[in-house]
């Protein structure tokens, strides 16, 4: 603390605010470099997605809010914050308007685990998998109380899609990501990313790799697994009945869970902060530029897919779930395990 504060200020060198109140300012400080960033970019991915969208169908985009149509994601939340926040009448109130807050919370959370960097965590904690594999299991009772909150037959039919949806792709999540500690001996999140694996391992987890993208996608409910806000029979899904500020936090939430998931993906199969394919003459560049360049891939296919694929009927997004990842994550955990012991690689062996 600098001497010409404690002097003007001498609460500021009493050993009740050093003990106390400074580590309080000082967490809050870290909290809020990594939420600034993240809401900034969750906003900015709506912009992304738009233009994308756009190329991709051959039409300009958001282009007439600010240069290049940069402020159009600041003109939807004034927007939106000026609407009025309709409650149906028979709906149950508290739940209805504690729904989206969830949702939106669940995906903040979920960050603390999180290196951007070296160093760049606010909880190195050693269960990070589990905490990260906790969290997204959470989010669907956020869907689920929306849907029964609102008091209609079409919200609560899209909940229970969510439900079943969500949990039956965080089946093959899981085994996809016990297939990455099998390689890697640590539920430590940055552990994850430092320890070298053999370039056969990568080929190995490639197929994984693939399975956990494809499971995101229907893990936050995007194209082509949509299912959950189909608006050709359920007008909507499980927000039919949201507006204003309530709508928009059920949105941003959705954006949010994927950044996480290209997150999760970038460390567990990307190697995080550190440069493509351990090349050392690209280490120049700072390790928080390699991983939102890598989770800007990601959130790239992601959008791919919406423009690109239509969407799944819910008998086809059951049978990919049950009758296709299920058996092959499950079968892709013997084969690593197998191929780590044959070669003597599994952790510990060495």
């Amino acid at each position: 603390m600098p001497d010409i504060m404690i002097e003007y200020i001498p609460f500021l060198g009493s050993a009740f605010f050093t003990a106390y109140i400074l580590p309080v300012l000082c967490i809050t400080g870290y909290i809020l470099l990594l939420v600034v960033p993240l809401i900034l970019a969750m906003a900015y991915l709506t912009y992304a997605e738009r233009k994308v969208l756009a190329a991709m169908q051959l039409r300009q985009g958001p282009m007439m809010v600010g240069p290049f149509g940069l402020l159009q994601p600041l003109a939807d939340g004034i927007k939106l914050l000026g609407k009025e926040t309709i409650i149906p009448r028979d709906a149950n109130r508290f739940i209805f308007v504690m729904a989206p807050m969830l949702t939106f919370m669940l995906a903040l959370v979920a960050w603390a685990v999180i290196p951007v960097n070296a160093g760049w965590v606010l909880a190195d904690i050693n269960v990070g998998i589990l905490y990260l594999f906790a969290i997204s299991s959470l989010g669907v009772y956020g869907i689920l109380m929306a849907g029964w909150a609102s008091n209609s037959r079409y919200a609560f039919l899209g909940g229970l899609r969510s439900a079943a949806q969500m949990v039956s792709y965080e089946v093959s999540i899981g085994l996809v990501l016990v297939c990455v500690l099998l390689t890697t001996g640590s539920l430590n999140l940055t552990q994850i990313v430092v320890t070298e694996r053999p370039f056969w391992v990568d080929l190995l987890l490639f197929p994984m790799f693939v399975v956990f993208v494809i499971s995101a996608l229907a893990e936050t409910n995007r194209a082509p697994f949509d299912l959950p806000e189909g608006e050709s029979e359920l007008v909507g899904g499980y927000n039919v009945e949201y507006s204003s500020m309530t709508f928009a936090l059920f949105f941003l939430g959705e954006y949010m869970n994927m950044i996480l998931m290209a997150a999760m993906a970038t460390v567990l199969f990307l190697g995080g902060w550190l440069p493509p394919f351990g090349i050392e003459a690209l280490s120049f560049v700072p390790g928080v530029i390699w991983f939102a360049f890598k989770v800007s891939f990601i959130l790239f296919i992601f959008l791919w897919a919406r423009a690109t694929l239509p969407r799944y009927r819910y008998d086809q997004l059951m049978r990919l779930g049950w009758k296709v990842f299920l058996p092959l994550t499950l079968l892709w955990v013997v084969i690593v395990a197998g191929a780590l012991l044959y070669n003597n690689a599994l952790p510990g062996m060495q």
